[in-house]
C-alpha cells in the first residue's frame, strides 16, 4: 500500500452508502469517521459499520483509517475495542492536547494488537487545541508510529475564542508551527479542512498557502475536493531528489544483506523507503 498523505478524505461512520462509496475513492487516505460526523446516539452503530467494511478490505483501493473519539470523551476505549482488527492500517485521534494522552492510547492499542494477534497500526494525533500546538514537536516524536500529525483548524478557532473566517488570522501562528515542528521531529503534516464545498478556487489558494507552509496534504470533506488536493500538493523537485537518495540508499544497504540505514544523518528503513517509491511513483 502506497503511503502517500496528499488527501485524507474523512467518511461519516454512520452512513453505509458513503462507506461503499469509498470503496472507489482516489483519496490517499480514507477515514472512517466516529466523531464530529457521528451524534452521539450514532456511535455504537457508527462501530459496528466501521467493524463490517473492514472486513472488505481488500475492496478498498486507499488506506484505511479511523477517526476515534477524543482522548477526554470517555469513548475513546470503546472505539478502539470494536476497530483495532485486521484491515486497519491506522487511526486517526483527535484533540491530542500532549504526549502524555497519546502514550495511554498507544498503550491500549498496543495491547488489543497483541491480544489479537495483529500488526501494529500507524496512529496520526490531530492537533486542534491552544495546548497541543504548544506541544506539536513532543506529540509528533513520542512514538514510531506516528506518520504525521493532523491540524484541526475549527476546534482550536473555539479553543481560542475566534471566530472563523476563511483566513483566520488567529490560526495563522498554530497553522505555520504545526508543519515546522512536525518536520522537526522527522513526520509529515496534514493541513486542516476547507469547508466552503462550493468554493473551489478557494480551496485551490488554500492548498497553495499549506503547500507552502510545508504541510505535505490536505483534510478532504467531500469527494470533488481530492483532485485539487492531489494537483496542488504533488511532490517537488527537492521531494523527488530526497526520495531517490533515500532509494539509492536503503536498495545499496539491502544489497549488502543490511536493512535499516542513514541518509543525510537521519535513520531510513522500510516505511521511508516505500514512501520514498510511492513518492518517485506519483511524479512519473
Amino acid at each position: 500500500m502506497a503511503r502517500l498523505y496528499r488527501s485524507l478524505l474523512f467518511v461519516p461512520g454512520n452512513n453505509p452508502r458513503f462507506l461503499e462509496k469509498a470503496k472507489t475513492s482516489p483519496a490517499d487516505i480514507v477515514c472512517f469517521d466516529l466523531e464530529d460526523s457521528v451524534p452521539d446516539s450514532e456511535k455504537k452503530n457508527a462501530r459496528g459499520l466501521i467493524k463490517e467494511a473492514l472486513k472488505s478490505r481488500t475492496s478498498y483501493s486507499s488506506s484505511v483509517y479511523v477517526r476515534t473519539n477524543s482522548p477526554i470523551s470517555g469513548k475513546i476505549a470503546d472505539d478502539l475495542t470494536e476497530v483495532i482488527q485486521k484491515g486497519l492500517d491506522g487511526i486517526v485521534i483527535p484533540k491530542v492536547n500532549n504526549s502524555g494522552e497519546l502514550a495511554k492510547i498507544i498503550k491500549l492499542v498496543t495491547t488489543l494488537e497483541k491480544k489479537r494477534k495483529l500488526k501494529p497500526v500507524f496512529v496520526i494525533p490531530s492537533i486542534e487545541s491552544a495546548e497541543g500546538v504548544v506541544n506539536t514537536f513532543e506529540i509528533a516524536k513520542s512514538s514510531k508510529r506516528i506518520p504525521a500529525v493532523v491540524f484541526g483548524v475549527f476546534d482550536l478557532l473555539n479553543d481560542l475564542k475566534i471566530e472563523y473566517t476563511k483566513q483566520p488570522e488567529g490560526a495563522a501562528y498554530s497553522r505555520a508551527k504545526i508543519p515546522l515542528d512536525a518536520r522537526a521531529a522527522g513526520v509529515l503534516s496534514i493541513d486542516a479542512i476547507w469547508q466552503d464545498l462550493k468554493d473551489l478556487d478557494g480551496l485551490k489558494e488554500d492548498c497553495i498557502v499549506g503547500k507552502r507552509l510545508g504541510y505535505s496534504g490536505k483534510s478532504i470533506i467531500h469527494p470533488d475536493q481530492i483532485l485539487i488536493a492531489h494537483e496542488l500538493f504533488a511532490p517537488n523537485q527537492s521531494e523527488i531528489q530526497w526520495a531517490n537518495k533515500v532509494c539509492q540508499t536503503y536498495e545499496e544497504s539491502k544489497n549488502k544483506g543490511k536493512g535499516a540505514t542513514v541518509v543525510d544523518g537521519k535513520m531510513i528503513d522500510e516505511v521511508h523507503y516505500k514512501q520514498a517509491k510511492a513518492l518517485l511513483d506519483l511524479a512519473k
